[in-house]
């Protein structure tokens, strides 16, 4: 008898110091498995960047920060009417601009390229998440690469301008998907620098959204003959029905490729403009998510802001960035791998299911 209590009282000790190891090496309530993440790691406030050019810089939507209208040679304009700073997302306590009009793929990825004596964007983004939590991350870029969108649209000018020239989508047309196709890789490059920055600061995939979006048509055939000058609009229709009908739509699903390939969430804003698009509202400006020719008149009095006086031309307006910043809000807040801003019955942007291409 009592070597079976013995046996009994061995066995209880036993038992109790199996538990006491469990609980030593495990802690008292650990679940099993990797505990979840909280969010973007690191310390600061939960933060939304933009990134790109002036689509996100806020070129046309006026009021330009001092330090990136024209001083020391700075024309990156970022505006406080900028998309990002039009964004509402829960949670979300501060807003970063890092876009600079004219900014190339190479300037927004990791290296030397250099925008309006700006470094690198994802070299400042690495500064940034040393004091911030990123939650989000919109990007806009590639239409300062292979296909030079605003010489485009400046070649398209000189078409109008020029009695006896051939219309600009001539030229353009036939060489415009191999542009678009060397665009790709080097925004996919872009968006991989920025994801690069972010996994060397500790960030997971899960951590945070990354999002590249497309560019709208600023201009569009449906104008007022009398705006279709330098009063406003001077395009030729065959040329700006191009643009609306081949020219973005191409550009867009290059950048939804590039997307694809980075794995980033992608927002197609080609036909975000539709009916709002510069000169489109005739008499009623208001009605424009996108200026028209401005001339900056001041500008030409002084010989280093004389070459930006147009800068701002065929750029969303605030009212444009307001609709983004909507949209882009709407979006954040889903789980779609992309979405298009398309005007709802309210007469606002927000996201729709992409159309098939065809």
């Amino acid at each position: 008898m009592r070597r079976y209590r013995w046996w009994i009282g061995g066995g209880v000790l036993l038992f109790v110091l199996v538990l006491v190891g469990i609980f030593a090496f495990s802690g008292p309530g650990t679940p099993p498995g990797p505990l979840d993440r909280p969010g973007p790691p690191g310390t600061g406030p939960l933060t939304i960047v933009s990134m790109g050019d002036s689509t996100l810089s806020g070129e046309g939507a006026g009021d330009y920060t001092a330090d990136t209208n024209g001083t020391g040679g700075n024309w990156c304009h970022r505006s406080p009417n900028a998309t990002v700073e039009k964004t509402d997302v829960p949670g979300i306590a501060e807003k970063v601009n890092l876009a600079c009009s004219g900014a190339p793929a190479a300037q927004v990825g990791l290296g030397d390229t250099r925008q309006w004596t700006e470094p690198s964007q994802a070299g400042q983004l690495a500064d940034l998440v040393k004091t911030h939590r990123v939650s989000a991350i919109v990007v806009a870029v590639g239409a300062n690469d292979d296909p030079h969108f605003s010489q485009l649209i400046s070649e398209c000018f000189q078409a109008w301008f020029i009695s006896g020239n051939a219309p600009c989508r001539t030229a353009i047309a036939p060489t415009w998907q191999q542009r678009i196709d060397a665009m790709v890789p080097k925004v996919v490059s872009a968006l991989s620098d920025i994801k690069t920055v972010l996994a060397r600061a500790g960030y997971e995939p899960g951590d945070y959204q990354l999002v590249l979006q497309s560019y709208a048509a600023p201009i569009g055939p449906g104008i007022p003959a009398n705006l279709q000058n330098l009063n406003g609009c001077p395009f030729r229709t065959e040329d700006l029905e191009w643009v609306v009908q081949q020219g973005v739509p191409v550009l867009s699903r290059g950048l939804a490729t590039a997307a694809a390939q980075a794995g980033a969430r992608f927002l197609d804003l080609s036909r975000a403009g539709l009916g709002h698009e510069a000169c489109s509202g005739g008499n009623d400006a208001s009605k424009e998510w996108f200026s028209r020719l401005t001339l900056q008149l001041n500008d030409l009095t002084d010989a280093d802001r004389a070459g930006h006086a147009i800068q701002e031309s065929f750029h969303p307006n605030a009212n444009g960035h307001a609709q983004f910043g909507r949209c882009l809000t709407e979006f954040l807040a889903t789980d779609g791998a992309a979405a298009a801003c398309l005007s709802g019955t309210d007469g606002n942007l927000h996201p729709a299911a992409m159309m098939t291409a065809g």
